[in-house]
């Protein structure tokens, strides 16, 4: 191993430097050549990278210290260059290749504890969604899906609520902008209901129909407790010869034994729909006391659900327009819709219906 002096650069021009610096890495070479043991190596390493008296050391002391400003990045990434020539020679005098040290940083320790990932889980309303729909496809209902965006006729003119019908107020109906000039039956609105769906799919198929269709709707409701205006329905119609008012009340109270418990009780009380005709409200004893009188049930033991009613004939008039198998003289039938959050708060215990969209992981973390 040479022990030769660093001498002193008297020129700092790019071929002064590739001299310079040629000569040394030509030492550093003839040096790594003739090592022949652990020894030996660690001497070569002291006497090349030692922090005192290391030969790069002087190096950087004697040259790059003195050079003048331009010199000193041309200086610099020759510097470097020759100590990555060194740390090479090192390395296979060591018997530890580059491949070897590359493999090494890479290298994975298995006894370390893995990442953990958390597991996703249904949203409420989408769980809640699914267990409706199950309970009413194991019925033989299928699945109906439509547009959000619809027009006038579909989502009240169709289902019976003509045009200046009182009805249409209590919808509080956001609409789409600037649609004037077209007729009334034709100007866009956000769904109201998922009635619409109900009038397509008569439409497009004949008699026998069992048809649950679960989806998003729009009103201009004021956000509070119980009132958004975006949530979900699921509405279901069913058609056939000779359906009774005794059908839907088996239906539904199996629907909702088969969603609270089989202790559920239900009963039915008159009301109005413009699409249904006779109409009536359900309602199921109170899951939280058992039909007893609690504070959720106003003390009255039981708790409004969802409405009801057989098919108004209107509505079949409509769907006769394209299918003439729906003639009210040979055809009946029942429909029913009930509110998704509704029924997702009353099974989960939640009690603001702004929770289920607030994102928040703090409240979804329950339901993993």
């Amino acid at each position: 191993m040479t022990n030769e002096a660093i001498p002193n650069l008297t020129a700092f021009n790019e071929a002064a430097l590739d001299q310079a610096f040629a000569a040394l890495e030509k030492q550093a070479s003839d040096g790594a050549a003739s090592l022949d043991g652990p020894e030996a190596v660690e001497a070569y390493r002291l006497q090349w990278l030692g922090r005192k008296q290391g030969r790069l050391n002087d190096v950087s002391s004697r040259w790059l210290k003195a050079a003048p400003p331009e010199a000193k990045k041309l200086l610099g990434q020759r510097f470097n260059a020759l100590k990555k020539h060194v740390e090479d020679l090192l390395d296979q005098a060591s018997g530890a290749g580059p491949s070897d040290a590359a493999l090494a940083a890479e290298a994975i320790d298995i006894t370390l504890p893995g990442t953990r990932r958390l597991t996703g889980a249904e949203h409420p309303i989408t769980r809640t969604l699914h267990e409706i729909t199950q309970v009413f496809a194991a019925l033989g209902y299928s699945v109906g899906v439509g547009p959000e965006v619809e027009t006038d006729y579909y989502n009240f003119e169709s289902m019976n609520f003509p045009p200046g019908h009182p009805a249409r107020d209590t919808q509080d109906t956001l609409v789409v902008a600037n649609q004037e000039r077209r007729p009334l039956r034709d100007r866009l609105l956000l769904r109201t209901h998922t009635s619409p769906v109900q009038m397509r799919t008569m439409e497009r198929q004949a008699p026998p129909v069992r048809i649950i269709i679960p989806g998003k709707v729009h009103r201009n409701d004021a956000a509070d407790a119980t009132h958004s205006p975006i949530f979900h329905q699921v509405e279901g119609l069913c058609v056939d010869t000779n359906i009774t008012f005794s059908d839907l009340k088996g239906t539904l109270d199996h629907a909702m034994k088969a969603l609270f418990g089989s202790s559920v009780k239900t009963r039915f009380f008159p009301s109005f729909f413009p699409f249904t005709e006779p109409s009536a409200d359900v309602q199921i004893s109170c899951i939280f006391c058992g039909g007893k009188g609690c504070r959720k049930c106003k003390q009255s033991g039981w708790i409004e659900l969802l409405g009801c009613g057989m098919v108004d004939p209107a509505v079949f008039a409509f769907a006769q327009e394209k299918q003439p198998a729906y003639d009210p003289k040979k055809i009946s039938g029942f429909a029913f819709g009930m509110g998704v959050e509704r029924i997702a708060m009353m099974k989960y215990g939640i009690s603001e219906i702004g929770q289920f969209y607030a994102g928040d992981m703090r409240f979804l973390g329950q339901f993993v």
